[in-house]
């Protein structure tokens, strides 16, 4: 297949490239700037896209976004954050809708975030949305697919949870603490966390790409979601260190902001059902196995 990818030297899409491209796929990236034949160019503050460069297409895997905890919640931030996701997503789609040929297939992230702050409650692909921030980004993000969908394109919204991985995101930044033996709990511990494995991350989106019988929303997170307090003694025995200093909330508001601390903490126990009835394999099921795999991902 002749694949788009945006957000293709992110963490995620980095992987993903490279697995299309040892799968035999071609693989077109959607970059900044000038891009060089096949890759195409695209600009989100200027909400233009080279609709030329789409032309035989087949699917579109859409990762790009302005990282979310990349710095304190400003208002200007979360605008960008909000604007990257929702903007691009529509700047996207509307190409895609344009093509005399739309792709067969596109799909679009978006995150366990869509759930908001739960607490034991299971979350499925049937729940409704949270009320805060990052819920109502999942939301316009998800809708920004519209145009494609309207034009026949089989679109799946990936609400992806933590992806668990030593090359980067959340598991790099806590590595090193871990490794010291000063890593934790955060707040009380009992919020549920929602993983992922990087390589069963890129087995969904491959599996996606394929199964007609998959479209709407589908949680990419693994079938078993532990909370904080399990997470944290699962990481201290993958490095074989003790796990005995607790983070406060009120540390983490003081150094992260109320509001995205409160996001840190948020309590979102999600399960795969969509993939489980479409007959995915988790290659990790168990947090065990996950951050084992997370700690060779290098």
């Amino acid at each position: 297949m002749n694949v788009v990818v945006t957000g293709s030297h992110g963490l995620i899409g980095t992987a993903l490239v490279q697995a299309l491209r040892l799968g035999g796929h071609s693989v077109r990236r959607a970059v900044r700037g000038t891009a060089s034949p096949p890759d195409v160019s695209w600009d989100v503050n200027a909400m233009y896209i080279d609709k030329a460069a789409l032309t035989g297409v087949d699917a579109v895997v859409h990762l790009a976004g302005e990282g979310v905890a990349a710095r304190r919640w400003t208002p200007a931030h979360k605008e960008r954050v909000r604007r990257s996701r929702a903007d691009g997503t529509r700047l996207l789609a509307e190409a895609l809708a344009d093509l005399d040929r739309p792709p067969a297939v596109m799909v679009s992230g978006s995150a366990v975030g869509y759930y908001g702050d739960r607490g034991d409650e299971v979350l499925t692909e049937e729940s409704p949305s949270g009320d805060d921030f990052l819920s109502g980004v999942c939301r316009e993000w998800e809708a920004a697919t519209a145009p494609a969908e309207e034009a026949g394109v089989r679109v799946v919204h990936l609400r992806t949870g933590i992806v668990q991985t030593a090359r980067g995101g959340a598991l790099r930044k806590q590595l090193p603490l871990f490794r010291a033996g000063l890593g934790g709990r955060l707040g009380h511990g009992r919020q549920w966390f929602s993983w992922i494995s990087l390589a069963d991350e890129i087995g969904v989106i491959l599996h996606c790409m394929r199964r007609d019988s998959l479209h709407g929303p589908v949680n990419a997170t693994a079938p078993d979601p532990v909370n904080n307090a399990a997470f944290t003694k699962a990481l201290g025995r993958a490095v074989h260190r003790p796990t005995v200093v607790p983070v406060p909330r009120l540390a983490l508001s003081i150094a992260l902001g109320r509001e995205m601390a409160a996001s840190l903490l948020a309590s979102q126990r999600v399960l795969p059902d969509r993939l489980e009835a479409d007959g995915f394999t988790f290659r990790h099921a168990t947090v065990d196995d996950g951050l084992a795999a997370a700690l060779r991902d290098v």
